[in-house]
């Protein structure tokens, strides 16, 4: 079966524009800091993104799974990394894991640790994904379904109302490691929001829902 086409649509990098291959969008994004791009099934979709900006690709407020919600939405960039979370009770038991997102091949592993909660581990699993991903010399992105993981990187903190107690000080300890790492580290790897209305569960998912 021949492989369906996509388009790339960039909004920031080092030429804004529709791509028509995966290589092409690569050369525009890889190393670029803060690049902004998504694929799309169709030219149509593809240029009425372009034109409502980035931000507008992102909002999900009246997202519907139908075929046209999907060709504007577009697809997820299969050649990245997924992460995810869960926690069993609030605060309970919490691990975490990374994955890649073609063949949920897994990459890494942690947990469980006692008395977390799911944001904690959605924040510790997207910073170690970032430090995975600059340890490895890699250019892919990364994708988590949590905003709240995802503002929290950008702030460089843990919002967590938890206090440190005896039964979590081992993932508190992941917390202040964590932190440190976005403080005095730097990295160009894209932090994307995985689309589950559309996609269905994250790759990295637990399957306990």
């Amino acid at each position: 079966m021949a492989k369906k086409k996509k388009y790339y649509v960039i909004w920031k990098g080092r030429t804004r524009g529709i791509f028509h291959t995966w290589d092409e969008c690569q050369r525009q994004i890889k190393g670029f800091s803060g690049a902004q791009f998504k694929s799309y099934e169709n030219l149509d979709a593809a240029e009425k993104a372009l034109r409502a900006g980035y931000d507008a690709s992102k909002s999900t407020a009246t997202i519907k799974t139908s075929s046209s919600t999907k060709a504007n939405i577009g697809s997820p960039i299969l050649n990245s990394i997924a992460v995810d979370a869960a926690c069993s009770g609030n605060p309970g038991l919490m691990e975490y894991k990374g994955v890649v997102t073609h063949n949920k091949k897994e990459l890494f592993l942690k947990g469980p640790f006692a008395h977390g909660t799911n944001n904690v581990g959605e924040f510790l699993a997207l910073v170690h994904g970032l430090a995975f991903l600059k340890k490895q010399n890699s250019d892919l992105p990364i994708y988590s379904d949590s905003k709240i993981a995802i503002g929290w990187v950008k702030k460089r903190r843990c919002n967590t109302k938890l206090e440190r107690v005896p039964q979590n000080a081992d993932w508190y300890d992941l917390i202040v490691r964590a932190e440190s790492w976005l403080h005095n580290n730097t990295y160009t790897t894209t932090i994307l929001k995985w689309e589950t209305k559309v996609w269905g569960e994250i790759p990295a998912d637990f399957g306990r829902k």
